[in-house]
């Protein structure tokens, strides 16, 4: 690509989204397009099965193009605008988030297809949604590119505590213990996690749960040793809807709180975004790079993250990859406060 590519009016939107999404030999042709809002508006709906981002000069937009805004994915304009909606945000570049989209084409449009159909559906059938999505791009041919591009890794070793669990009257402290591998979300890590949980739902004496980590970082993510050893992308959904701490942080997300610090990366946001509350270190970093490995968010961000910041700006965290300082997370409302304290 030689610069930047000219955005499509508003009025030539209908026209570049029903241009074919395939070619000949299968291969997703133009992924992202760029719509100038600041352009008279098409004369009728406008549906796409491409990523959509709107780029504004406008500190405010009028009614029909605010509407039209709220049908795309994503809408960046000036700071005065990403403070009056969800659907817009002022960082980002668009073709920063085009080249991403054409680097990993197939994540991307799922993710945009995921993001449009979770916020409507309740929590347990968007978890499956969203799971059903990752076991497909589990195996596409822009994962297996990026695990040869990882190669091969050792399994991390058995851990004797990967959580420990304490009471205090009716506070139950969950604490990620891997801090050797920054807390990263592995099986072990998982499943102890999922078991301290279930003390929580099977206790009602337990008014408060507090979740935090151990060491530098509350949680960097899923282990990247352990991506792509699941035996078959059907267990690879059950495992994940039916064994992951996603349902019972929802569940329980009343009675926990949720305190992060350092890189919170994947399912390190993923699943404080459950929580009733999460604070926040202020020096604590998020990020989502999973379309970059030619995924989606996996541990359940596709559904609770959105429910904190609106599908457009998840988006744009997902598919731009770039971390979220913890002050724009608290804008956001990503995080509810920030502490001092980890």
């Amino acid at each position: 690509m030689d610069g930047p590519r000219r955005a499509v009016s508003c009025a030539e939107l209908a026209g570049a989204a029903r241009a074919p999404l395939l070619d000949d030999r299968g291969r997703i042709v133009d992924p992202l397009l760029v719509v100038d809002l600041d352009t008279p508006l098409p004369d009728g709906p406008v549906r796409s099965d491409r990523v959509l981002v709107g780029i504004t000069t406008a500190d405010t937009l009028d009614e029909g193009h605010r509407n039209l805004a709220a049908t795309l994915d994503l809408t960046l304009g000036p700071a005065t605008l990403a403070a009056s909606g969800r659907m817009f945000a002022a960082a980002g570049d668009p073709e920063t988030l085009r080249a991403a989209a054409e680097a990993n084409p197939q994540a991307a449009l799922v993710l945009a297809q995921v993001l449009r159909t979770t916020g409507d559906l309740p929590v347990p059938a968007a978890l499956d949604a969203e799971s059903l999505a990752y076991s497909t791009l589990l195996g596409g041919g822009e994962f297996r590119r990026w695990l040869a591009r990882r190669g091969p890794r050792a399994l991390p070793p058995a851990s004797a505590d990967p959580v420990l669990v304490t009471r205090n009257g009716d506070v139950l402290r969950i604490t990620l213990n891997r801090p050797e591998r920054r807390n990263a979300y592995g099986r072990q890590l998982r499943d102890a996690l999922v078991d301290a949980l279930g003390i929580a739902e099977l206790d009602a004496t337990v008014v408060r749960i507090v979740l935090d980590g151990a060491g530098p970082s509350f949680c960097a993510g899923g282990d990247l040793a352990e991506f792509g050893t699941t035996p078959d992308l059907a267990t690879a959904h059950f495992v994940r809807t039916r064994a992951g701490a996603g349902l019972p942080l929802h569940r329980l997300s009343a009675r926990v709180e949720a305190r992060v610090h350092g890189s919170c990366v994947g399912a390190g946001i993923e699943l404080p975004a459950f929580a009733g509350r999460v604070i926040a270190h202020p020096a604590t970093n998020f990020r989502l790079p999973e379309t970059g490995m030619g995924l989606i968010p996996g541990a359940g961000g596709t559904v609770s993250i959105p429910r904190r910041i609106g599908r457009w700006r998840t988006l744009l965290l997902a598919l731009s990859g770039a971390p979220l300082d913890a002050a724009t997370a608290l804008d956001w409302g990503l995080v509810d406060e920030l502490s001092a304290s980890s």
